[in-house]
């Protein structure tokens, strides 16, 4: 199947990078990072919508679609210093939910194989089963951490009696075994589910989750610090997950299961940039923008900003290693640093 672009849009590539064909490996050889929409909502259990959510991530920006974002604090270019393509949406529809997700684990498998990072655009969170299992399959099996940002656990068992939704796909992982449950680390929980026998299947397969709760109480950074010494224990590599209604829905309303009193926009970026900055990044996917319940981009603009945060910090942590091998790739970055100090201003 040739290269769709986007399944509910004009074929535009994520702020103009090269266009890539899944089916031609030609046309993204040497790729560093590998972008790939998954317009998938067929797992929804609340309000649909996820599945525009890959166009709105892509095009959604008040700067030229000019394959180029210099960043401000880190002083990389993502767009530029790593090769960047987009292989358009998978074919996903809505009505096949296994075979939308056996196409989008095939495709980030394929990326993986090629050397690219793949970074999948959601999509409802049922995508974060073929998304981790792709990249568990040329890691390793087992091998593979989860650090996961979301407001719900998605552990259910099943979801209106099916076995694949937004509300089942961590559990159905760790049962798979391609991901280990006491290297499955959840941040930002909240609410008022999952019921107690969730809870102690959870606590069964060593799962730490890191509720609302305690983040305030400790402090995000402390409990990153926490969950980057496990996810490295016995693990080859990490995968990101974020739901984005990790954070709080004054912040990123354009989401079909929001949930009060989480995370701001700024712990998010912050979070997500050390993640790419300190671990060994193996692939991510950013999940359940719905634009319908959006208000003036707000939740589109976050999630683009998630993906350029985390590309940035790939970039910093491939140049900190290609200057200085084995060194500061993998070091704490103090936040508080001034990271711009001895750089001149722009002209």
């Amino acid at each position: 199947m040739a290269r769709m672009g986007n399944m509910y849009g004009p074929d535009a590539t994520f702020l103009g990078v090269p266009k890539a064909d899944l089916t031609e490996p030609g046309s993204w050889v040497g790729t560093d990072v590998l972008i790939i929409g998954a317009p998938f909502d067929g797992g929804t259990s609340h309000r649909p919508g996820a599945r525009f959510g890959p166009q709105a991530i892509r095009f959604t920006d008040y700067l030229p679609h000019d394959g180029s974002r210099p960043h401000l604090a880190l002083g990389v270019d993502p767009l530029t210093d790593l090769r960047v393509a987009d292989a358009g949406d998978v074919e996903m529809p809505s009505g096949d939910i296994e075979l939308s997700l056996r196409r989008l684990e095939e495709a980030v498998q394929q990326a993986c194989q090629a050397g690219a990072l793949p970074v999948i655009l959601g999509g409802d969170h049922t995508i974060a089963l073929p998304d981790a299992t792709g990249v568990a399959r040329h890691v390793g099996w087992g091998r593979l951490s989860v650090i996961h940002f979301d407001a719900h656990a998605d552990t259910g068992d099943t979801q209106f009696g099916s076995l694949y939704g937004h509300g089942t796909p961590m559990r159905r992982l760790i049962e798979s075994g391609a991901v280990r449950g006491d290297r499955f680390l959840q941040i930002g929980l909240r609410g008022y589910w999952p019921e107690p026998e969730t809870l102690d299947w959870m606590a069964g397969r060593g799962m730490r989750s890191y509720e609302m709760t305690e983040v305030v109480a400790r402090g995000l950074d402390a409990c990153l610090t926490e969950a980057f010494t496990i996810a490295t224990d016995d693990c080859d590599a990490v995968f990101l997950s974020v739901d984005v209604d990790v954070v709080d829905p004054g912040m990123a309303p354009g989401t079909g299961t929001p949930e009060p009193g989480g995370l701001t926009t700024r712990q998010l970026l912050d979070a997500v940039r050390r993640i790419a900055m300190e671990m060994p990044l193996a692939g991510m996917d950013v999940v359940e923008v719905a634009p319908p319940y959006d208000h003036a981009e707000i939740t589109a603009f976050l999630a683009n900003r998630v993906v350029l945060e985390v590309l940035s910090g790939v970039a910093w942590r491939r140049s900190s290693q290609a200057t200085h091998p084995g060194g500061p790739g993998g070091a704490r970055m103090d936040p508080a640093a001034p990271l711009l100090e001895g750089r001149q201003p722009p002209r």
